[in-house]
């Protein structure tokens, strides 16, 4: 496939993101290889967090969650998915699908990096991808938070609110990055915030992955990703080990969305659960105190072993 890199002049000095780039070199499943970037920041033998971004963001978004998990003694992995951030960007939008970002993220957590013990948080398509590893490699993960995030089946309608979205990605002749993801956040975000979530897209040329991406989400049962996410469910229905809830209370996108964690999921029995008041569909931007304690709480739960039992 025929892909583009952004220039790494792209990404100098962006406001507060000090962070060194890493890189994995995968299959990019056609014979040809592909190039993804993650942040790793915090000791290497201590116990990891991965955080999952979504659309249309990168690893920016947790600029102001990754010091205070580093604070608490974490290694703390935040990769960007293809298409995004400094990672590769296949040109075409037939190049993506869901299956094929599982198997790339798979590719950097599992192979590259071998984790084991984490703490995953996913928001967005990062609860959508980081869901279906929890499933397949649940032996891996120790605990989960997830926010405005959901695992779609292709039953139920969506809200009216996700297919103007979709619409609107494959339509619009211009597709404004950062501008989109300031229209998602409660927060008033400075010039030099927007134009950092533009950083990696020079221009429209970099954008496929981004714009289908609203159009991956099964919205039918037909949906090629339906079985796989159906089976996923199936384990997470076995997941026992801590699962916080924790969405914010101004996303229209994802509102009501927490229900079935609650109903499905064992381990969300006994957890803190909660509602990030003032927040909208990029909690990481809008609250990110409040997402970092969320990840603690859940790592101190395991610690406590509360996970899946009822607190008297």
């Amino acid at each position: 496939m025929k892909t583009l890199r952004t220039p790494d002049e792209r990404f100098a000095d962006l406001p507060d993101f000090p962070f060194d780039p890493n890189y994995a070199d995968i299959d990019d499943g056609e014979g040809g290889r592909l190039r993804m970037h993650y942040l790793d920041e915090g000791p290497r033998d201590a116990p990891p967090v991965l955080l999952l971004h979504g659309e249309p963001s990168w690893s920016f978004l947790y600029r102001h969650v990754i010091p205070p998990l580093v604070e608490a003694g974490h290694r703390v992995v935040a990769p960007d998915l293809v298409g995004f951030g400094r990672s590769d960007k296949p040109t075409e939008q037939a190049d993506y699908t869901y299956a094929c970002h599982v198997a790339w993220l798979r590719q950097v957590v599992v192979d590259h990096l071998d984790l084991t013990g984490i703490t995953f948080f996913g928001q967005d398509w990062g609860g959508l991808l980081g869901l279906r590893l929890v499933a397949s490699d649940a032996e891996r993960f120790a605990g989960v938070v997830v926010s405005n995030t959901g695992l779609p089946t292709g039953h139920g309608p969506a809200s009216d609110a996700f297919l103007e979205w979709q619409r609107f990605s494959q339509e619009s002749p211009h597709f404004p990055i950062g501008t989109i993801i300031a229209g998602g956040c409660t927060s008033d975000l400075s010039a030099e915030v927007v134009a950092a979530y533009d950083a990696p897209f020079p221009d429209d040329g970099y954008t496929a992955g981004a714009r289908i991406f609203p159009s991956l989400v099964p919205t039918s049962p037909d949906d090629p990703a339906c079985a796989d996410n159906k089976a996923a469910w199936r384990s997470l229905e076995g997941f026992e080990r801590p699962f916080l809830v924790a969405f914010s209370d101004r996303d229209p996108v994802t509102k009501g969305g927490e229900a079935v964690f609650h109903a499905k999921v064992p381990g969300t029995r006994g957890q803190a659960h909660r509602t990030i008041e003032g927040a909208g569909h990029f909690v990481q931007e809008d609250r990110p105190h409040e997402v970092a304690t969320a990840i603690l709480d859940v790592v101190a739960a395991q610690s406590a072993g509360t996970g899946g039992e009822t607190l008297a």
